[in-house]
C-alpha cells in the first residue's frame, strides 16, 4: 500500500484506492471487508449485509473506472514526454505529422478543414445508471487523484488531500445510488448541461488550438487557418420518439435552458476580460481604428460616460464593459442586446484586432480568441437541439389532417402510391395562408405544434438552436415528404406560399436491416423532389442520413448489422454523387459493442472510403457521455481522437489499400453476413424466445431501475419487435449471455469454411489482416465472448419454468457459443480468448470475480422477487438489492445498454 505522504505511483493507484475504500467499509460496515477482499462469499440471507456488500462492490467498480481514466491520462503524457507528441496515436500531432510525411499538400489539408463539420450529439437514452450527484462526486475524486500526482506537496498537505479523497468515498457510501422516482425530462436536461458547465465550454477552443499547434509544427511555411468545425448537438428535450413526456412546453423550456447556459458562460468570461485587460493608453498608444470602434460601442450602450469614468484610460476594459452591457440586454431584455451570436463574434474579433494592433498578439490569442471560438461553437444555444419523432406518429397526424379536409374516415395507407401522390400535390400547392386545423387529436396537435415551435426558433435569436428533424422508422420517401408537409403547414417554409424550401432539414433514420437495404432507393426518390433539393441547397448543400447500429443489430445480429451499415453507406455515397448532393452520415451508436460501441479511432478508421469527407455526427449516449466528458483531460483527448480520426480518414481513405473495395472480400462478407443473419433469426424467431428472454433476464424488472424518462417500449406492446434496443442489450448483459454481441458469427464462419475449405481459411486470414471492418468485427466479437459466462448464464436460464423451452434455447446458445469461440480463435491465431487484449483482460481480472458473485445473487433475488406476492413486504424488501445488483453489474461491465 502506498504511504499517504508520498506521491502515488501508477502501479499502486488501485491498491491505494482499495485501501481508502476498506477504511470507509471498516467504519461503516466492517462485516463487508472480508467479502470485498475475496475472503468470504456474498451474503444471501442477511438483507442489510447484502445491501452493504452490493454497495461496496458498486463503489469499487466506480473507483476502478476512475483509476483507469487517470492512469490512461498519465500514460498518454508519459508517451508524449518520452517520444514526443507525434508518437501518440489518435492525436492531431500524429495525424498531421503523417500527412506531412506522406506529402499531402497544404492546400488539400486546408480544403478538408474548410468543409469539416464534426458534431457529437448528447442523448438522454436511458443507459446511465449513475445520478448527477454521484457523477459530481466522481469528478471530485478524479481531481484529487490528479492533485496527488504532484510531488510538490508537504507531508501535511498530502495527508489533507488523502483525507479529502477518503471523505469523497465516504460520500459515495452515504449517497443513495438508486432512483426511487423516474427522472423528469427537465432533470435530464440539467444532466446534459452539467457536462457543458463543468467541462465542454472551454474544451473546443483548446481542441482547435491543439490542431493549430500541430499544423504550425509540420507545415511551418504555410498559413493554414482552422475554422471552428467542432460543435455539439443534443436530443435531450427534443427526442419524443416513444417518450410521451417530451411535450412542446418541455422542448421550449429546454431551448431556454440551453440558451441561458451559454449566455451565462459568456457573461462570466466577459466579466473576466473586463477585470483583466488593464491596458492603459498612458503606457501603450491605442490606434485610432480601435478608438473609433470603442466610441461607437460607448454611444450604443447608452452608458458611455459611466463606463468611461469607471475605467479611465483603460480602453480595452471599457470595450469589454460595453460588450457585457449588450450581452446583459440579450439575457434580460431590459436593454437592446445582441440579435445573434455572429454579432458578438464580430465584436470579439474587433477586440482581437485592437490587441494585435498594439503588439498584443499573445494577449489576443490567449485571452480573447478562446472566448470568440466558444461563441462560434456554442452560439446562443449551447447545443443544436434535434427534434425526433417516428414515422407512425407523423403519418397518423397527416391522416387526421386528411380526414378533416375530406370529411372521410378512410385514408390511403402510408405505403401506397395514392398517399405519396397526395403529399406531393400538397407540397406543390401554394398556400394563401397557414392552414388552421381544428379538433385534431392531442397527438396530432402536439406533432404539428412541434413544427410550429421549430418555425419560431428558426426566426429567433439563434436559428441553429434547432438542428434537424430526425424521422425514426423511415421506410419510404413518402414518410420523409410527409414530415416536410407538416413543416409546410406549420409555416416552416421560407416563402409565403410554401412551395420553395423548408428551413428545417428532415433527416431519415434507417434502423432495421430491411430499412438499410432500402435506403439508397428511398434517398434517390427523395433527392429528386425539387423542394427537397432547394431545402438542402439553402441549408448548407449536404443531406444528412442517420443510420442505426442498435436496432439493426437487434434485427439482424452483430455481423450482419455491421456489414449492412457499411454497404448502405457505400451505396448512399454513390446516390449522393449521382444526385449532386453530398451525404453526411449521422451514426446512432451506443455504449456497448452490440449497439455500435467500439474504440473511437478504430470505428472511424473502418468506415467506407469516401463516406466521411470531413463530416460526421454521432450520438453519445448515457454512460458514454460521463465516461468521455466528465473530466477535462479525458474530454480533450476523446474530442481530439474523434476529430483527428475524421480528418485522417478524409485525407487517407482514398489512398489506403485497406479501405478500397475488394470484390473478393465483399463477396465473402456478403456470404458471412447472410449465414450469420440466418442463424441469428433462427434464435430470434424461435416461438419460445420471448418467454425465455423475459424469464432468464431482469428485463421486466429493468423498468423499476428508473434510468431515464423514456419508457422501455415504444408503444407499450409486449413483444420483442417493439422492445427498445437498450433494454434488449441491458438484459442480455446482466444475464451474461451477451447474445447481441456474437450470436450467429460462429455458424457463419463454420458454414463458410465448410463450403470454401482451405481456400476459405486463407481468405479469412487475409481479411483479418487487411480488412479493417472484418478485423473490427472479429476483435469486438472476441472481447464479447470473453465477457460471456455460460455457467452464470445457465443459472439465469434456471429461472425459465418451461423446461422444454429452457433446455432447447440454452442448448442453441451454448452450441453457438462453442462454435464461435473455436472459429474466432482459429482466425485470430489465439490460444485463448482476448489474449491479444492484455489491458482489457487485466481490467476484467479485477472485476469479474466480484461480478460473478453478484450475478449469482441476482438470480436468487429475481427468483424471490417474482415468487413473492405483489405488494408484499418481502417483495419490496428484495427490490432495492435487486436494483443495486443491476447497478453493480453495469458498473463492473462498464455499460448498461
Amino acid at each position: 500500500m502506498t504511504d499517504a505522504t508520498t506521491p502515488i505511483d501508477a502501479d499502486d493507484l488501485t491498491d491505494f484506492l482499495l485501501g481508502l475504500l476498506l477504511g470507509v467499509v471498516r467504519a461503516r460496515r466492517p462485516e463487508v471487508e472480508p467479502v470485498l477482499r475475496g475472503q468470504a462469499p456474498v451474503p444471501g440471507d442477511d438483507r442489510a449485509l447484502l445491501l452493504s456488500t452490493l454497495q461496496a462492490y458498486g463503489i469499487w467498480f466506480q473507483l476502478l473506472s476512475i483509476a483507469d481514466e487517470n492512469l490512461a491520462m498519465r500514460a498518454r503524457r508519459r508517451i508524449e514526454r518520452q517520444a514526443g507528441p507525434d508518437a501518440l496515436p489518435g492525436t492531431f500531432a500524429h495525424v498531421i505529422a503523417d500527412a506531412a510525411a506522406t506529402g499531402i499538400p497544404a492546400a488539400e489539408l486546408q480544403e478538408v478543414l474548410n468543409q469539416a463539420d464534426i458534431r457529437p450529439v448528447i442523448t438522454a437514452h436511458p443507459t446511465e445508471a449513475k445520478r448527477v450527484t454521484v457523477l459530481e462526486i466522481h469528478r471530485r475524486i478524479y481531481r484529487r487523484l490528479v492533485d496527488l500526482e504532484s510531488p510538490r506537496w508537504t507531508p501535511r498537505e498530502r495527508e489533507a488531500l488523502v483525507r479529502d479523497l477518503r471523505n469523497e468515498i465516504d460520500l459515495l457510501w452515504t449517497t443513495g445510488e438508486i432512483r426511487m422516482e423516474r427522472p423528469k425530462v427537465e432533470q435530464e436536461v440539467a444532466w446534459g448541461l452539467h457536462f457543458f458547465d463543468e467541462v465542454l465550454f472551454d474544451r473546443v477552443p483548446e481542441l482547435l488550438e491543439s490542431l493549430e499547434w500541430a499544423l504550425a509544427r509540420h507545415y511551418p511555411e504555410d498559413r493554414l487557418t482552422v475554422p471552428t468545425f467542432f460543435r455539439f448537438g443534443s436530443w435531450i428535450g427534443g427526442d419524443r420518439d416513444g417518450n410521451p413526456f417530451v411535450a412542446n412546453e418541455i422542448t421550449r423550456a429546454t431551448l431556454a435552458a440551453n440558451r441561458c447556459a451559454c449566455l451565462a458562460r459568456y457573461r462570466q468570461r466577459l466579466a473576466a476580460l473586463r477585470q483583466t485587460l488593464s491596458i492603459t493608453e498612458n503606457v501603450v498608444p491605442i490606434p485610432d481604428p480601435f478608438r473609433q470602434t470603442l466610441a461607437g460601442k460607448l454611444a450604443e450602450s447608452g452608458q458611455g460616460p459611466a463606463i468611461a469614468a469607471r475605467n479611465p484610460s483603460e480602453l480595452f476594459r471599457q470595450y469589454a464593459a460595453c460588450l457585457l452591457h449588450k450581452l446583459d440586454g440579450t439575457i434580460d431584455g431590459a436593454a437592446p442586446g445582441y440579435r445573434g451570436a455572429d454579432e458578438l463574434v464580430a465584436d470579439l474579433l474587433e477586440m482581437e484586432a485592437g490587441l494585435e494592433a498594439i503588439r498584443g498578439h499573445a494577449l489576443a490569442r490567449r485571452m480573447v480568441r478562446p472566448l470568440r471560438r466558444e461563441v462560434e461553437a456554442f452560439g446562443f444555444r449551447t447545443a443544436s437541439l434535434d427534434l425526433r419523432q417516428n414515422s407512425t406518429v407523423i403519418n397518423r397526424t397527416l391522416a387526421a389532417i386528411w380526414r378533416q379536409g375530406r370529411k372521410q374516415s378512410d385514408t390511403p395507407a402510408p405505403d401506397t402510391e395514392a398517399w405519396r401522390h397526395w403529399i406531393l400535390a400538397e407540397l406543390q400547392r401554394p398556400l394563401d395562408g397557414l392552414p388552421r386545423f381544428t379538433d385534431l387529436p392531442e397527438e396530432a396537435e402536439q406533432t404539428l405544434g412541434m413544427f410550429r415551435l421549430a418555425g419560431e426558433v428558426k426566426g429567433g435569436l439563434d436559428r441553429d438552436a434547432i438542428g434537424a428533424f430526425v424521422l425514426s422508422m423511415t421506410q419510404s420517401s413518402g414518410d420523409l415528404l410527409g414530415a416536410y408537409l407538416l413543416a409546410k403547414y406549420a409555416g416552416l417554409f421560407a416563402d409565403g406560399p410554401g412551395v420553395e424550401n423548408s428551413r428545417l432539414l428532415v433527416v431519415p433514420l434507417f434502423e432495421t436491416i430491411d430499412d438499410l437495404q432500402q435506403a439508397p432507393a428511398i434517398m434517390r426518390e427523395l433527392l429528386a423532389v425539387p423542394a427537397v433539393r432547394r431545402t438542402i441547397r439553402d441549408l448548407g448543400g449536404v443531406q444528412e442520413v442517420m443510420i442505426g447500429y442498435s436496432d439493426s443489430n437487434k434485427d439482424g445480429g452483430f455481423f450482419c448489422s455491421n456489414w449492412e451499415l457499411s454497404k448502405a453507406q457505400r451505396k448512399l455515397v454513390q446516390v449522393g454523387e449521382q444526385c449532386g448532393i453530398p451525404i453526411r452520415f449521422f451514426h446512432g451508436r451506443g455504449g456497448s459493442v452490440s449497439r455500435g460501441g467500439a474504440p473511437t479511432g478504430r470505428a472511424v478508421a473502418a468506415q467506407p472510403a469516401g463516406s466521411i469527407q470531413g463530416r460526421m455526427r454521432l450520438t453519445e449516449q448515457g454512460e458514454v457521455v460521463s465516461s468521455k466528458y466528465a473530466n477535462r483531460g479525458t474530454a480533450q483527448y476523446q474530442m481530439e481522437l474523434l476529430a483527428a480520426g475524421v480528418l485522417e480518414h478524409t485525407l487517407k481513405s482514398g489512398r489506403e489499400e485497406a479501405l478500397r473495395p475488394d470484390p473478393e472480400f465483399d463477396e465473402a462478407m456478403e456470404a458471412l453476413a447472410g449465414a450469420s443473419y440466418a442463424a441469428y433469426r433462427r434464435l430470434i424467431e424461435h416461438p419460445g424466445l420471448l418467454a425465455y428472454y423475459q424469464a432468464a433476464s431482469p428485463v421486466e424488472e429493468l423498468a423499476r431501475l428508473k434510468l431515464g424518462s423514456r419508457p422501455t417500449r415504444r408503444f407499450g406492446a409486449q413483444s420483442l419487435s417493439d422492445l427498445r434496443a437498450i433494454p434488449w442489450v441491458f438484459a442480455w448483459s446482466q444475464n451474461r449471455h451477451l447474445v447481441p454481441g456474437w450470436y450467429g458469427v460462429g455458424s457463419a464462419l463454420e458454414s463458410f469454411l465448410a463450403i470454401r475449405g482451405e481456400d476459405g481459411a486463407r481468405l479469412l486470414a487475409r481479411m483479418f489482416e487487411a480488412s479493417r471492418l472484418f478485423r473490427l468485427i472479429m476483435d469486438e466479437v472476441e472481447k464479447t465472448l470473453f465477457l460471456t459466462d455460460l455457467d452464470i448464464a445457465r443459472d439465469y436460464a434456471g429461472l425459465v419454468t418451461d423446461e422444454a423451452v429452457r433446455d432447447e434455447l440454452f442448448s442453441m446458445i451454448e452450441a453457438e457459443h462453442r462454435r464461435t469461440v473455436v472459429h474466432v480463435l482459429r482466425i485470430s491465431g489465439g490460444a485463448e480468448l482476448a489474449e491479444r487484449f492484455p489491458a482489457f483482460r487485466r481490467r476484467l481480472a479485477r472485476v469479474l470475480p466480484a461480478i460473478n458473485q453478484v450475478s449469482r445473487h441476482q438470480v436468487m433475488l429475481i427468483r424471490r422477487f417474482r415468487g413473492a406476492a405483489t405488494g408484499s413486504k418481502s417483495r419490496q424488501d428484495d427490490l432495492v438489492p435487486l436494483l443495486l445488483s443491476m447497478n453493480c453489474i453495469a458498473a463492473g461491465l462498464g455499460w448498461t445498454g
